[in-house]
Parts: structure tokens; C-alpha cells; sequence
């Protein structure tokens, strides 16, 4: 099995914080956006994986790059680096992996997070995972005939078609045949909204009669922008603690300061007449001092004082001192 990761630009709708680095590889309760995605799929199809190919833009540089192929050797797939550097649609940057395109594989977008339980049915010719939702005409939706086989997909349907949404992700039983209707895609230059898309291979296939079935997701997280990326690590950070994680390092200094779970805490952060929590990420090396925390989203090395945040997002190695609540600042900022 291999997983196929398009990762796009770097987020323009998370700026400051994808200024620095890749959106994907923010944390959410202290762990990549990319590397908890890969995991979690990793977890659903309960199957060896052989690589995990990630399509990225060159300028995100080597380091991004050797974290990338960390991410898939700790799984214990081989990791493949590919480029697209022009922004040409999901169906083009699903081709600039074509080399890695052969037998089953999984296709990801990495700016999605899940929570799945179920079955993967290896006798469809693809899986479309999808999250029933209470706005589908918000969404791209499957529609689905009498047998549970998705015989169309429709992008934000005016009138009710289903409210089973696509969410990103999809299986297929051998990616070679996709492989196949994507390059023609291209050879026809076969163009939505000025992008080659996806859909336009998947309904080729669909048209060759190869059967498409859901599978359903419990959770499916955004991670967008700040609002819903800090919302989503509120939610991540709930469910591992349910799970029963271990969430808070264990040498974390207390000084006058209490955490209120579910928090995640990184290693050496120190807290002083501090309260964080619920709903916190203190990324490692941070030091906070007089505030209170909550819902909210910090990154590693970063100094805070005399704060009152909720709905917060700092980046790394930033410094803020003040009364702001709702703030949002990247990296290397300083906020006095």
C-alpha cells in the first residue's frame, strides 16, 4: 500500500504562520498536521505501507524535505519527494507523483485531519471517504445508488443530492488506472476552474463502469485558517485525551501554575503563576509567566507574560507581552 500526500502551497489562508513554514507541518497537540494525517490513515487501513510520496513545492527547502521522509520512515515506508511548483489543480499535482502511481494506494490532502473506525471494501475499485454533514450544499457530495455505490460526485449541489461530503481522501484499488484518466486529462487539457481537477479522472473511471464505494469518517477536521486550526487542535487534543495519551511531559516546571486538561505540553516549558487550559498546545522550550491560557494553539520556544488568551495562535520562538485575547502572530514576532 502506498499513501500519495499533496501538500500544495504553503497556506496563504494561515499567514503569518505559513510565512516560515508549511501549513502542513504546523502541530496540532504537538505533532504535524502531515504527520498525524499519514498516521491516522496508516491506522485505518491496518496494512504494511511500502511509501508515502509527498508532492510539495520546491522552495519549502531540505529540511522540510528530511522531515517529510521521517514522517514515512517511521512507518516504515520509503519517503518520495516530489515537485509541483506551479498551482495547476489536484488532478496535476497528483500527476507530478506519477512516478509512484501503481497498485493500491491511498491520495490525501494534508491540510485534513480524521477520526475513522471502519473496513476498507478492497473489492471496490476506490474508496471516496466522506463525513455526513448538515450543510452539503456547502460541499462536494457523493451521490449513491440503491446498491451504496457512489455513481456521481456533485460540487456544491442547489438542491439536496445527499449530505455525505468528500473530505479528500480516497482509496483506490490500483492508482495506475487513475494514473491513466489524469493523463488524459491533461492530454485534453481538461480544465475547472482554471485547474485540472481530480474529479475529472475519477468520473472517467466511474464512466468505465469501475465500482465506487463511501467510506465514512466520525471526525473529519479543517485546518484552513487560524480560527478552525485552533478549533481543531481543541478537538484533537479531547480525543487523544480520551484515548488515554500522555499529553503533558513529565518535567514540565510548576511554579504557582495549574493545567486544566485535555493540554498538551512539550518538553522543557516552564509555567509560572500561569493556568492553562482546556483546550492548550505549549509547544517545547515555551516559558509563560502571569497569564491564563485556554483554547489555544502555541508553538515551541515562545515567551509569554502578563497574557489573558483564548482562541489564541503563536508561532515559534515569538515573543508576547500584553492584553490582547484573540491574537494570531508567527513566528519570531514580538508582541510588547
Amino acid at each position: 500500500m502506498k499513501i500519495i500526500v499533496p501538500m500544495a502551497g504553503r497556506g496563504s489562508r494561515l499567514r503569518p504562520h505559513t510565512l516560515t513554514i508549511p501549513k502542513p507541518l504546523i502541530p496540532i497537540a504537538g505533532k504535524p498536521i502531515v504527520h498525524r494525517l499519514v498516521e491516522d490513515i496508516a491506522g485505518v487501513l491496518n496494512q504494511d505501507i511500502e511509501e508515502v510520496a509527498f508532492i510539495i513545492h520546491e522552495s519549502f527547502g531540505k529540511k522540510v524535505e528530511e522531515e517529510l521522509i521521517a514522517i514515512a520512515q517511521k512507518l516504515g515506508a520509503k519517503g518520495t519527494i516530489y515537485y509541483q511548483n506551479e498551482a495547476l489543480g489536484t488532478g496535476h499535482a497528483i500527476m507530478c507523483a506519477k512516478d509512484s502511481l501503481s497498485g493500491p494506494a491511498v491520495i490525501a490532502y494534508a491540510d485534513t485531519l480524521i477520526r475513522a473506525d471502519f473496513d476498507l471494501d478492497q473489492n471496490a475499485d476506490s474508496v471516496i471517504w466522506v463525513k455526513q454533514v448538515d450543510e452539503p450544499e456547502a460541499f462536494g457530495v457523493v451521490k449513491l445508488n440503491e446498491a451504496n455505490e457512489i455513481v456521481e460526485l456533485v460540487e456544491k449541489p442547489a438542491e439536496f443530492v445527499s449530505d455525505l461530503a468528500v473530505i479528500g481522501i480516497y482509496y483506490f484499488k490500483d492508482v495506475a488506472v487513475l494514473k491513466n484518466e489524469l493523463q488524459l486529462v491533461l492530454d485534453n487539457n481538461i480544465i475547472h476552474g482554471g485547474e485540472y481537477q481530480i474529479n475529472d479522472g475519477i468520473k472517467q473511471m466511474m464512466a468505465k463502469g469501475m465500482v465506487f464505494v463511501p467510506g465514512k469518517v466520525d471526525e473529519w477536521m479543517d485546518c484552513g485558517n487560524k480560527n478552525v486550526t485552533v478549533e481543531t487542535n481543541s478537538r484533537m487534543l479531547g480525543f487523544l485525551h480520551n484515548d488515554g495519551a500522555h499529553l503533558v511531559d513529565f518535567d514540565v516546571r510548576l511554579e504557582n501554575s495549574i493545567i486544566i486538561p485535555p493540554c498538551y505540553i512539550g518538553e522543557d516549558v516552564v509555567l509560572i503563576n500561569t493556568t492553562v487550559g482546556p483546550n492548550v498546545s505549549l509547544g517545547n522550550g515555551c516559558h509563560v509567566s502571569n497569564s491564563t491560557i485556554k483554547n489555544s494553539l502555541v508553538q515551541t520556544h515562545s515567551h509569554i507574560k502578563n497574557a489573558n488568551l483564548d482562541n489564541a495562535m503563536i508561532g515559534n520562538h515569538a515573543s508576547f507581552d500584553g492584553n490582547f485575547t484573540s491574537i494570531s502572530i508567527g513566528d519570531y514576532s514580538v508582541l510588547e
